[in-house]
């Protein structure tokens, strides 16, 4: 019997939580996503030796589990309207559709050029990094054709997550590989180009004296600096393993693709977001440096021995990652794309054949003998289910405390 308590307890549990989430579903979703790309940075760019390494597939398999609950379609019908950038995009680009067939082979090639590269031109034949990212790309091709058409949003924006991390991260590997004819070692241009200098700028304006030089044996770049503890220059090798620079793909993939699965048409506005979006990551980026460095000049000492600068280079760029992709995804979900989901709303419910009217909140059927309030975005609620809510759970407008809107009609 009181395993069965324990039991009924533990569901109970469970559906409260379940509750709770579907009444916050935009920060059930924001949860989700922060928590698989999480798990998908430790995957790509894990901090080997550390207790982190143990996370990245529970982290992918619980963010992935509530975001699969969070978008599943429900009883509400499919919103009808233009096709988004990204439907049209791999319309184009598929021939309106003909290439998709393929696109099982097209991931099964994909595996064997990758596996042919590591035993016939790379300098180990192991799985690295970018190794990953081509693997987990041809998973996509392979599963596209076996994704319910219901799901086509979602399918089409972790498709054209890993098409854009490639794009990102391995193609200009590749180039730079080619342009320069090694093939066994990392070439570090992004770090020479795009963090190193900056780094440097950055750590010289808030009193850091460094500088940026060759290091012998390595492609990438140092930067030396004193400790304030440590009476000895000490150098850091900017790689591209250390860098940051897989962070800054995950993110600028997952925008980027975004962008096209929730936008219809290009406008000033949606290049600003791109912009912005991309230009925040790369500042976020070499921040992620600077505080690496800052650790080890302020901290560390002879004690020490570096080790404070080495916890903050395992831990503290991830962390950072994290950081960022919540504050900016959560502002993006909460103003930038809130006028598009008001619009989609109303549209669905402009446009459903047989469309029945059911709250915002319980999900159950309006009816004249239940108190029932409408809010100006289209956005229908029982009275008694929005006592307990200060504003509008679609589009935030205020409530009174007996649950009418005071921005909308009742």
């Amino acid at each position: 019997m009181e395993a069965l308590g324990e039991r009924i307890r533990g569901a109970m549990g469970l559906e409260r939580m379940a509750a709770i989430a579907k009444r916050y579903r935009t920060w059930t979703v924001l949860f989700a996503l922060v928590t698989t790309f999480a798990g998908v940075a430790l995957i790509v760019d894990r901090p080997k030796g550390t207790i982190l390494e143990s996370f990245a597939l529970p982290l992918v398999a619980i963010g992935g589990a509530v975001f699969a609950w969070a978008v599943w379609p429900g009883s509400r019908p499919p919103v009808q309207g233009t096709a988004s950038l990204a439907s049209r995009f791999l319309q184009r680009v598929t021939f309106d559709g003909r290439l998709i067939r393929f696109f099982p082979a097209i991931g099964v090639g994909m595996i064997l050029a990758d596996v042919a590269y590591n035993l016939t031109v790379s300098a180990t034949p192991a799985f690295q990094t970018e190794d990953t990212i081509v693997l987990l790309s041809a998973v996509a091709f392979l599963g596209y054709r076996l994704v319910p058409g219901r799901f086509a949003r979602e399918r089409d924006f972790i498709f054209l997550f890993f098409v854009w991390i490639n794009l990102i991260l391995v193609v200009p590997l590749l180039l730079a590989r080619l342009y320069y004819t090694d093939f066994e070692k990392s070439v570090d241009i992004y770090s020479w180009v795009a963090l190193a200098p900056q780094t440097s700028a950055v750590l010289s304006l808030v009193g850091v004296p460094n500088s940026v030089h060759a290091v012998s044996g390595s492609t990438a770049p140092g930067l030396s600096f004193t400790p304030q503890h440590i009476p000895v220059e000490v150098t850091i090798v900017i790689s591209t393993a250390c860098s940051g620079i897989y962070s800054f793909g995950i993110f600028a993939a997952a925008f980027i693709a975004f962008v096209l699965t929730e936008s219809e048409s290009f406008s000033r506005r949606i290049w600003l977001l791109l912009a912005l979006g991309l230009l925040a990551a790369y500042v976020a980026n070499v921040l992620r440096m600077v505080v690496i460095v800052l650790v080890g000049f302020y901290t560390d000492s002879a004690q020490t021995d570096l080790q404070n600068m080495l916890v903050a280079h395992s831990y503290a760029g991830w962390l950072i990652f994290l950081g960022w992709l919540a504050l900016f995804w959560g502002v993006l979900f909460r103003t930038l794309f809130r006028e598009h989901a008001i619009h989609e709303i109303i549209s669905s419910r402009a446009t459903s054949v047989g469309f029945e009217p059911r709250c915002g909140i319980c999900s159950s059927l309006l009816t004249p003998v239940v108190p029932a309030t409408r809010c100006a975005c289209g956005a229908y609620y029982h009275k008694s289910c929005f006592m307990t809510w200060a504003r509008c759970p679609t589009c935030g407008r205020t409530t009174n405390p007996n649950g009418t809107l005071v921005s909308g009609g009742s």
